[in-house]
């Protein structure tokens, strides 16, 4: 049944109760499904990430005497390994990271949004699994981020 069939059927049937629809509107009015419908990517709830943190005297909780200038330059160098091609991510992070999830290999666990400082969470979202971050700075010191879920 086409649209201004169908519109003049619901008029008769409805006609005292519901506003007439004419059928120059009911034309108007009948989209294919297709733009109907949109695709919603499936965005996950939450994400699970490991990372390296480089801290520096001053960042928030850090017990390390070394200067933000040498911290960066240290992140800057456990980066560069951690994009190397047969990088054991866990390992450099036992090595080298000051942060308490460390001796788990940076293991943070899954964690959905707002569960993180901005900067961490903003970069670890973005990233795609497996994939290693540029260095990102938080109150904390200095992250090395790969997401694993």
């Amino acid at each position: 049944m086409t649209g201004p069939q169908t519109a003049e059927r619901f008029n008769a049937a409805h006609g005292s109760w519901v506003y007439r629809v004419s059928a120059y509107n009911a034309k108007r009015l009948v989209k294919p499904l297709a733009e109907l419908l949109e695709d919603i990517p499936d965005e996950p709830t939450e994400i699970a990430a490991s990372h390296i943190l480089i801290g520096y005297k001053g960042a928030k909780l850090s017990t390390q005497t070394r200067d933000a200038a040498a911290a960066r330059r240290r992140a800057q160098e456990v980066l560069a390994k951690a994009k190397a091609p047969d990088a054991d991510f866990a390992a450099l992070a036992r090595e080298y990271s000051d942060g308490p999830s460390a001796a788990s290999g940076g293991d943070l666990g899954t964690f959905g949004k707002g569960k993180m400082t901005k900067t961490f969470e903003d970069a670890a979202w973005k990233l795609e699994v497996g994939e290693v971050s540029d260095v990102v700075e938080t109150p904390f010191g200095f992250h090395v981020i790969k997401r694993t879920k």
